[in-house]
Order: C-alpha cells, then structure tokens, then sequence
C-alpha cells in the first residue's frame, strides 16, 4: 500500500482517515428562505439571458408563485432597467433588502447599490464573486419559492462562483439560432456537468419573427438547431421566444411585467415547477 499523501480527492482507498471533500456552499442567513434556485445561463452574451430570466420570473408569478431575481451579471446589470426599479436598496444594519416589483418579484442587483445606474463596475473576478456570494448570504429572502439567478455570460469566475457556492437546482440555457449555437450550448452543458447541476432545458431567443399581417414565422437568423443540439445532449426545449418589437419597448420603459399574450416560457416554468 502506498504511503498517505492525505490528498483524499486523488484516492481510491476507503481507509479510516477519508475525508468528504469540502463543501464551499454557502449558508443562506437565518432570517431567508429560498426553497428552489435555478440559474440562467449561457455560453455567450448577446443572447438574451436577461429578457428570459425576467419574462420566465413573471410567468412564474402568475402562477402564484413567491420569486426572486439575483442579478449575478455584476459588470452588466440590466434586470433593474427591466422591471423599472429605480430606488436604491436599504439595509437594516445586519441584512440587505431587495427591492419588490410592481407585481410583487423581489430583485437584488449592484444597480440597486451604486450611486449612478451608469457607474462602471471597475473590478476584478475574485471582488465580483464576493458580491455575489453576499447577495445569496446577505440579503433577506422571504419566503421564495423560486429564485431565478441572471448568470453573466460565460464560464468564468461568477458561473464558477454560483455553482459551488449557491445550492442551484437546475440550469436553463439560452441560445440563439444561429449555428455557433451547437458550440455555445455544448459550453454550458459542460460546465453543469462539470459542476453536477442538472439542466432543465433550452430555451431559443430571438427564434422568428411573425408577420403582423398574414402570421407567417419568419426565420431571420436561419433555421433553428435547437432541437438537434437538446437530442445532442439529451434535454429537451422549454421554449421558443420570437423576435418582437414590444419586448424591446417594454424592457427600455421598465415594464417587462406588462408582457403578456403568449405562452413562449410556459415550459420553462413547468420544469422549475417538478423540480
């Protein structure tokens, strides 16, 4: 037998000094509840993750559901300008409070903290991930059945930092149509694997445009893959968000949670659901 290094994560041996590996998880506060986190990911920017992450919080509220928002995009923020928050946080001396939405989604972000929304966050991975880790351990969560974390782009020291250090139940991934698409997903679905995050699915932004007057879908970035790289990865699609003006106008005039008329995220919502 060869001589103990007491690397236990490099041995095979089941002797009586193994040890679990250690857990960088961090612990919610005492006064926080949060039953289910599922973060929105992406292997690229561009692609939507936060007009997704906000349009699939809103359907998940009017199912009933108590939600949250954790903006992990800390160099750029968006999910503030998009349900129209503009009061900074307060603290209570011990914990930060989130702002809540006109229908009632609670939302942290560093927008809500800096002087001026258009401040530029000047600083390095390990400051950025320390932020984010304090907005899952230093804000109080009350009562959430669902948070929804807006993961920046990437696989870099944020994603890293969310999923070894926030318990996420489960991914979803956004892509776009185009045929890097299969590339971009398969970056993501190797980090969730990589991490032992289960994915819930896929969901295509910016999938067609329909023609307002004869309702022809119109596949401006090409045909969609979509569906080749979930069978790719054994997932399946959540959903197919069109190319609509509205979207745009809504999320610049802060009002995200006045989109309605379709059933675009509904799947989405289902796979947090039976989580």
């Amino acid at each position: 037998m060869s001589e103990c290094n007491h690397d236990c994560s490099s041995c095979s041996a089941n002797c009586g000094e193994r040890q679990q590996p250690e857990s960088f998880l961090e612990k919610l506060n005492d006064r926080s509840s949060v039953k289910k986190v599922v973060a929105v990911v992406s292997g690229k920017g561009g692609v939507g993750k936060s007009l997704v992450t906000a349009l699939t919080a809103c359907e998940a509220r009017r199912r009933g559901k108590r939600v949250a928002v954790l903006d992990a995009d800390i160099t750029g923020p968006s999910i503030p300008r998009a349900f129209g928050i503009t009061e900074k946080a307060r603290s209570d001396g011990e914990l930060l409070y989130p702002k809540v939405t006109g229908t009632g989604i609670e939302v942290m972000s560093i927008n809500l903290l800096l002087e001026q929304d258009t401040d530029p966050v000047v600083w390095r991975g390990p400051v950025i991930a320390g932020v984010v880790k304090q907005f899952w351990t230093d804000v109080l969560w009350r009562d959430i059945d669902v948070m929804f974390i807006d993961m920046p782009p990437g696989t870099g020291d944020v994603p890293l930092t969310v999923f070894q250090s926030i318990p996420v139940d489960g991914i979803i991934i956004v892509a776009s149509p185009q045929e890097l698409v299969s590339m971009i997903v398969e970056k993501a679905v190797k980090m969730a694997e990589m991490m032992n995050i289960p994915i819930l699915g896929l969901i295509e932004n910016m999938s067609y445009i329909e023609c307002p007057d004869c309702g022809k879908r119109i596949s401006v970035f090409g045909e969609s893959h979509i569906g080749e790289a979930a069978a790719a990865h054994s997932t399946k699609v959540l959903g197919r968000l069109p190319i609509r003006p509205e979207f745009a106008a809504a999320v610049d005039a802060g009002a995200v949670e006045g989109i309605s008329g379709g059933d675009w995220l509904s799947g989405a919502v289902d796979a947090v659901e039976a989580l």
